[in-house]
């Protein structure tokens, strides 16, 4: 495969191209805008493999995406580039309406350009896959139930509004234009390289540097957690054996509270790297006012990738949040460059969010 990756460098897109350029894919092509959260420090063990190249570009600029397609002869494209930040929705929808369904709605024009321009066998074998979250289906009671791939969408937020919205267009592609296309949709990822304005990254951090750890609420929304490199694996088995037309509900059946992912985060820390004085890391717990529009729950019922394509998460959550843990701990160099100079300051100390 020679393929495409939008937001690669973000947080799941440089899992996806680190797997994929590893994997002994062709070629991986990554298309990134760099904003605030790209960072091409998260691809440096692959930068110098001669598979991979990176161009910087915004996928909203449909003649440049069309280029880049033409000339690196791409065969498949990993939708990943998003603005996926709940909280800044709230703030600014338009960011939001411009990336994720303007900026969706151009990619797919340059994709259809490029796959009607194809030889017959190469149109066969072209995908679009576009990935999207478990949010586009609104909330969940805390009790009962789990989102499937035809749970009816009723998105919450600017953001899940958004993601739904690119959603149904691509959708509307396939239909309408033939386009092949696959879709999945996640649950909440953690992992390396995650940007720390995100629940289990700024938590640790925010740990280590003994700062209030603040919790939304009674912190009782419910989240199902999927170790990021399981959710790589996962959306190469759907670009690569996903059934055209279809999509598939990505989770690692691993629901926790966000008071028990914070507190979990906590109890590590005090065994890894034990606060001065002894007292554990829970002191620093403080509950803040509710976010509007705060989804309860979500759980995803991931049997259809199982069934399907074989896919099985291999972290526990435990497992995986170690690793996670772990990480941070030894990777400084990586996140402390954004902690003091990108986002120092109240924001990124005081605010406490939960989408993937």
């Amino acid at each position: 495969m020679r393929v495409l990756v939008t937001g690669g460098a973000g947080f799941i897109g440089s899992a996806v191209c680190r797997r994929l350029v590893a994997g002994g894919a062709e070629r991986v092509v990554n298309v990134d805008k760099l904003t605030y959260a790209g960072n091409l420090q998260s691809l440096k063990s692959v930068d110098n493999y001669p598979n991979y190249v990176f161009h910087e570009a915004d996928i909203g600029d449909e003649t440049t995406v069309l280029e880049i397609m033409r000339a690196e002869r791409i065969s498949a494209v990993m939708h990943l580039a998003a603005e996926s930040h709940v909280d800044r929705s709230i703030d600014g929808p338009a960011t939001f309406i411009e990336a994720n369904v303007v900026g969706t709605s151009r990619l797919l024009n340059a994709a259809l350009a490029h796959w009607r321009g194809l030889p017959a066998d190469e149109r066969e074998r072209f995908r679009f896959h576009h990935v999207s979250t478990d949010e586009v289906f609104g909330d969940l009671p805390l009790v009962g139930g789990t989102f499937t791939e035809t749970s009816p969408y009723a998105p919450s937020s600017p953001y899940s509004a958004s993601k739904a919205a690119a959603d149904h267009f691509v959708r509307a592609w396939h239909k309408t234009y033939g386009l092949p296309v696959v879709l999945s949709n996640c649950s909440n990822n953690y992992g390396p390289f995650h940007f720390p304005e995100k629940l289990i990254p700024l938590t640790i951090l925010n740990a280590l540097d003994e700062r209030e750890l603040p919790v939304y609420g009674t912190g009782a929304n419910v989240r199902d957690w999927l170790f990021v490199d399981d959710h790589a694996a996962a959306l190469e088995l759907v670009l690569t054996r996903g059934t055209v037309g279809e999509s598939y509900n990505i989770g690692g059946r691993s629901e926790r509270s966000n008071l028990d992912v914070v507190e979990a985060i906590c109890t590590i820390l005090d065994r890894k790297r034990p606060r001065r004085g002894g007292r554990p890391y829970r002191d620093l717990i403080r509950f803040v006012t509710d976010r509007p529009g705060h989804d309860r729950r979500y759980g995803i019922d991931p049997a259809k990738i199982e069934r399907e394509l074989g896919w099985r998460a291999e972290h526990s959550f435990q497992s995986g949040l170690e690793a996670t843990v772990d990480w941070y701990l030894a990777n400084s160099w990586w996140w402390g460059p954004i902690r003091s100079r990108v986002y120092a300051g109240a924001r990124l100390g005081t605010r406490k969010v939960d989408a993937p």
